[in-house]
Formats: structure tokens, C-alpha cells, sequence
């Protein structure tokens, strides 16, 4: 066995799961937060709106297709093999996994960010048959080779259950972002007279500033710390030296499954790029399809994606937990972190796909005052969160768990599910854009059954039922029933934005109440959260008394 150390002051601090899931998050609901409000300023802005977000994102699509393809899932094989390295005390062999794997990533982001500028062109003009995307593809491609590299860098400290850094420069980079998107678009406004085209280049150059900045910082980070580690590499007694070779093909063994599964997901929403404007084409003008496009790319997939802010912080603490876990050969101690992770995502995801049908119009107005359109389209979309959030989760589990091929061919499956329904559906013009949104459904509803019953036949996990679904299903409704009750009653009072404010904010209080009231989280629950004792001991002096659920 390896010789482990104790954490000394000064050394790489460790957190709890949920302490990282915590970090994670905060900083996930921050990146979505200014997301939306970047969002918000172009989609209002004059000039701008739904068919400059279709614009740019078009070429984000195809950007983050590349990136993940010069990367090969390296970073996220990087955090489950110094994970389980550390975990053993082989501190030699993590730093040197990640030295090979960040070699490989960076010869393979130059290749990357080389491919999406040359080819921007064929592109913009063959594949997405968008020709304005041309050169916003090619401002974002320098994102791609700065990006590669960040993310092997935080896939090491993610692996020595270290989430901070991550945290941090994801945050640095999106409040960079948000800044440098608003000046550089004015910039381009004011040079242009408001031309679209003009404006989203602009927008993606602000990403690409920004993700050069978040680079910086996690590099110097790593500098600053690298005496530590070298601390740690020093006071190592036994180390059986690995060949790089055989390194390279472990980390190439974990990197590509993991990879192929991130592709996937990536094809998936390009699917919608590429099937989507085109189809709807084939009953509108290129106009009208491109704002509608626009609307789904942009609004819907902004104000849907803020719920997965939260889901995103169990998947990235998941993989390195469980693969410790794993090393160790505690059964009991990895399914009880998926237990509370499936929970925890359930509770989430519910009052989120209730509220976005519920107040999907009022949302709109409230954000896109300006450009409201999209509310049937926001409130189809609300459906896939559930199957979105939960498939993730169970990708992270199976990963962590090494069971990598798994994810894949469900994935695979469902975006082939996802494209059939697509092309068939959109092309209808009844239905139109809801094809995409019940091809999604479709999808991650094959993904999460097929990727349940995998995961129920290696690891014993307690379903019930009742606290898994049910009880989250009347809390959730219980909250949309009062607060739609309270918006409509002060829709007589003020104005509507601030009702919509003043209802969104009470569902918060009547659903939590409710989760409380129906018991649904345990004494174990809330003791395995951060601060769960001071928690716990609130709850259990409510008026009711507090029982295990």
C-alpha cells in the first residue's frame, strides 16, 4: 500500500461530497445567472434578438462538438484516475496522469481550434446551412484550445476532491463574460449601425477573451500550488514508477467511453442546429423559421438550462466520490451517495418543470420584455428537465463506477430516438418546433431507463416509491397550485412583473415547506448535507413534529 498523509496546513484543502456539490453549484447558479442576463441584454437588444441568438448559437454548437473532440474526455478521466490514486496515497502516480493527459489534450485543442477556424466556411455554408455563422465560428475558435486545457487542470484538482478551483475560474469566466459581451457588442453596434451579423462576432469574441482570462487564473492556481504537491510527491515512501505508455492507455481506456458519451450529448443538441431550421423551412420562410430556432436556442435553452445549473454540481463531485469509493470497496457508502443524489435532483427538478409550465408566459415577460415570444415552446421544454437532470446523474454514477460503455449505448439510442423523431415530427407543420421538444423527451427517457436498470443491477439501491416520486409530485404541486393562486390574485393589485416576482418567490417557501411537512428527506438526509445538524434541528422544532420519511 501506499503511504497516505494526512492534510497539513498550506496543503490542497479536501472537501465533504455535498461540501463540493455545494461549491459547485453556487458557482453553476452564478454561470447561469449571468448567463441569463448576457441573454437577456442581447435578445432585447435592438438589432440583436432571436435571430442573432440562432447565430450564435449555431457556431457554439459546432464549437463545443470540436472542443469536446480535441479533448477526448481526458479532464473527466483525469478526475476519476487521481481520484482513485490519491484516494490509494499515490500522489507520484496522479500528478504524472495528469502531466501525460495534459500533453495529449493541448496537441489536441491547437488541432481542434486550427479545424474551427479553417473550416468555418464549409461549416456555416454545407453543414448548418447558415451562412451569416461564418465568422462567429471563427471567433470562437481559439476558445477551443484554451478551454482543452483549463478543463484537464480542473479535471486534477476535481480528482483530489478539491472543487474550488473550479468554482472559481468557471465564475471568473463568466462574469468576464457577461461583461465583455455587453461592451464588445455595443462596440460592434455602434461601428455597424446594429448590423446582426456584426454583433454576434462580436459576442463570441467576447467568450473567447473571457476563456483565455478563466485560463490564466487556473494556471496560476495550479503554479501556486505545485509546491504542495511537491510536498506531497517528497513524502511518498513506496512507488512502484508506471510507464507512460501504460499510463496513457488507462487514461485513454476511461477517456474515450467517457468521451464518446459527452459527443453524444453534444450531437444531440447540434441535432437540433441541424435538423431543426431546415425542417421548419420546409412550411416557413427562412426568416421565421430562424427566429423560432432562435427562441429555442436561445430563451428556452437559457431559462431550461438554469435548473441543470444545480444537476451539473452532483455529476462533477459524483465521479471522483464514487471512483474513491470504488477503490476502497465501499458498496454501502456509493449507493447511499446515489440514493441522495437521485433525491436531491428529483426535488429540484420538479418544482422547476411545474413552475416553467405554470408561469412560462409571465417568465417571458419578465425577462424578455421585449422579445416575449416562445411561452408554449418554454413550457414544452419544461418536461424535459426531469429525464435531462436524472439522466446526467446516472452518467456520473456509471462513469464513476466504471461501467463506461453503458451511458454510450443509451445515449446513442436516444439521440438516434431523438433524430428520427425530429425529422419526421418538425416537418409537420401542426406540430413544428414541438417535435424537437418531445424528441428530447423521448431521448432521456430511454437514457434514464435503460441507465436505472444497469445501475439496480450492479449496486443495490433502495427505490421507494413513495419518497422518490409521489411525495415530490404533490410538494410540487401543492407549490404551483398557491402560487399560481397568489399571481393571479395580484395581477388585480400591481403590475404583473412584480406579481410574477412575488409568486415565483413564495413557490420557494410554500415547496420547501412542503418537503418538510411531507417528510419527505430523513434525519440521515439532512445530517449528510453542509450545516445539516443546525437544519435538522430548525426542522424537527416546526409546529409538526419532524418523522423519518
Amino acid at each position: 500500500m501506499f503511504n497516505k498523509k494526512s492534510n497539513e496546513k498550506g496543503n490542497i484543502k479536501k472537501g465533504s461530497f455535498m461540501g463540493n456539490v455545494l461549491v459547485i453549484m453556487f458557482s453553476q447558479v452564478l454561470i447561469r445567472v449571468l448567463g441569463l442576463v448576457y441573454r437577456i441584454y442581447l435578445t432585447n437588444r435592438q438589432g440583436f434578438g432571436d435571430t442573432g441568438n440562432a447565430l450564435y448559437s449555431a457556431g457554439y454548437q459546432i464549437y463545443s462538438l470540436l472542443l469536446l473532440l480535441s479533448s477526448i474526455g481526458i479532464p473527466s478521466a483525469v478526475a476519476k484516475l487521481v481520484s482513485e490514486k490519491v484516494t490509494l496515497g499515490d500522489y507520484k502516480g496522479a500528478t504524472k496522469t495528469f502531466k501525460i493527459s495534459l500533453s495529449v489534450v493541448s496537441c489536441a485543442g491547437l488541432i481542434g481550434s486550427l479545424l474551427l477556424f479553417l473550416g468555418a466556411g464549409f461549416i456555416s455554408d454545407i453543414v448548418l446551412k447558415i451562412p451569416d455563422s461564418k465568422m462567429t465560428i471563427m471567433a470562437i475558435a481559439p476558445s477551443v484550445f484554451f478551454v482543452a486545457i483549463s478543463s484537464v487542470i480542473r479535471g486534477y484538482f476535481n480528482g483530489r476532491n478539491t472543487m474550488k478551483p473550479t468554482a472559481n475560474s468557471q465564475s471568473l469566466e463568466q462574469i468576464l463574460k457577461t461583461i465583455f459581451t455587453v461592451v464588445f457588442v455595443e462596440i460592434a453596434a455602434a461601428a455597424t449601425s446594429t448590423n446582426t451579423v456584426a454583433m454576434a462576432v462580436a459576442a463570441n469574441i467576447a467568450t473567447t477573451v473571457s476563456v483565455i482570462s478563466s485560463f490564466v487564473y487556473i494556471f496560476l492556481y495550479f503554479r501556486h500550488r505545485a509546491k504542495f504537491i511537491n510536498q506531497e510527491m517528497r513524502s511518498q515512501v513506496e512507488y512502484k514508477p508506471e510507464h507512460r505508455k501504460k499510463i496513457l492507455r488507462r487514461v485513454l481506456s476511461v477517456a474515450i467511453p467517457i468521451s464518446l458519451t459527452s459527443i453524444i450529448v453534444s450531437i444531440n443538441k447540434t441535432i437540433d442546429a441541424i435538423t431543426v431550421p431546415r425542417s421548419l423551412m420546409t412550411f416557413l420562410s427562412y426568416t421565421d423559421a430562424m427566429r423560432i430556432y432562435g427562441v429555442l436556442s436561445g430563451k428556452v435553452d437559457t431559462i431550461g438550462g438554469l435548473p441543470l445549473s444545480f444537476n451539473t454540481a452532483f455529476s462533477v463531485a459524483l465521479v471522483p466520490e464514487l471512483a474513491a469509493l470504488k477503490a476502497i470497496n465501499d458498496k454501502a457508502g456509493i449507493a447511499k451517495k446515489i440514493s441522495i443524489s437521485m433525491l436531491l435532483t428529483i426535488l429540484i427538478a420538479f418544482p422547476c418543470t411545474v413552475g416553467l409550465c405554470i408561469f412560462a408566459q409571465p417568465i417571458l415577460d419578465l425577462i424578455f420584455p421585449n422579445a416575449n415570444f416562445g411561452a408554449y415552446i418554454l413550457a414544452g421544454y419544461a418536461f424535459t428537465i426531469v429525464f435531462t437532470m436524472l439522466g446526467q446523474n446516472m452518467n456520473a454514477a456509471l462513469q464513476g463506477l466504471d461501467k463506461l460503455k453503458t451511458p454510450v449505448i443509451a445515449l446513442a439510442i436516444g439521440s438516434f430516438v431523438k433524430f428520427l423523431a425530429n425529422i419526421i415530427l418538425v416537418p409537420i407543420q401542426g406540430i413544428g418546433i414541438y417535435g424537437a421538444i418531445a424528441g428530447s423527451i423521448l431521448c432521456y427517457s430511454f437514457v434514464l431507463g435503460i441507465e436505472l436498470i444497469t445501475l439496480k443491477r450492479m449496486i443495490n439501491i433502495k427505490y421507494s416509491i413513495v419518497k422518490l416520486i409521489i411525495k415530490p409530485l404533490i410538494a410540487a404541486g401543492i407549490m404551483g397550485g398557491v402560487s399560481y393562486l397568489i399571481y393571479t390574485g395580484l395581477l388585480n393589485i400591481i403590475v404583473p412583473k412584480l406579481a410574477t416576482i412575488i409568486a415565483l418567490f413564495s413557490a420557494v417557501i410554500v415547496y420547501a415547506l412542503c418537503v418538510v411537512y411531507l417528510n419527505i428527506l430523513s434525519e440521515e438526509d439532512y445530517l449528510a448535507m453542509p450545516k445539516g445538524n443546525k437544519i435538522y434541528k430548525i426542522v424537527s422544532k416546526l409546529p409538526r413534529p419532524f418523522k423519518h420519511a
